[in-house]
């Protein structure tokens, strides 16, 4: 009998153990509006759409301007009679090269991006990820 009641013991306290525990209760709402402002960043991932959103903004507009600028006077090249395809610039055999919208959009990108890159520092310094 005390095998048998020892096996009974034993089997308790595995369904014990198998028995699921309860969810732990829901963090408190934030309080205030910056922790509220802190939380939306957080829980919905609104910096990183961000940041996608802008940079591709602004990476649309430097391919943009490599197509006009360079692309489109090199097949003017190579196709006659295709002139003025873009504006101001170099002429190189009676085809415009822009460079100056593009070298704006370069630049342009490159300040962006270094600014976007310096809000993630901080907002990974404030631990919103």
């Amino acid at each position: 009998m005390a095998k048998d009641d020892e096996m009974l013991e034993e089997l308790k306290k595995i369904r014990t153990l198998l028995e699921p525990k309860p969810a732990p209760a829901a963090p408190p709402a934030p309080k205030g509006l910056w922790a509220e402002f802190m939380d939306f960043i957080s829980k919905y991932k609104v910096l990183g759409l961000a940041v996608g959103f802008i940079m591709g903004l602004y990476l649309g507009n430097l391919v943009q301007a490599l197509v006009k600028d360079f692309l489109l006077p090199a097949i003017g090249l190579a196709i006659p009679g295709m002139k003025d395809m873009a504006t101001y610039a170099v002429t190189v055999v009676s085809q415009v090269f822009g460079i100056g919208d593009f070298l704006v959009a370069l630049i342009t990108f490159i300040i962006v991006a270094f600014v976007v890159f310096l809000i993630v520092k901080v907002a990974k310094r404030w631990g919103m990820e």
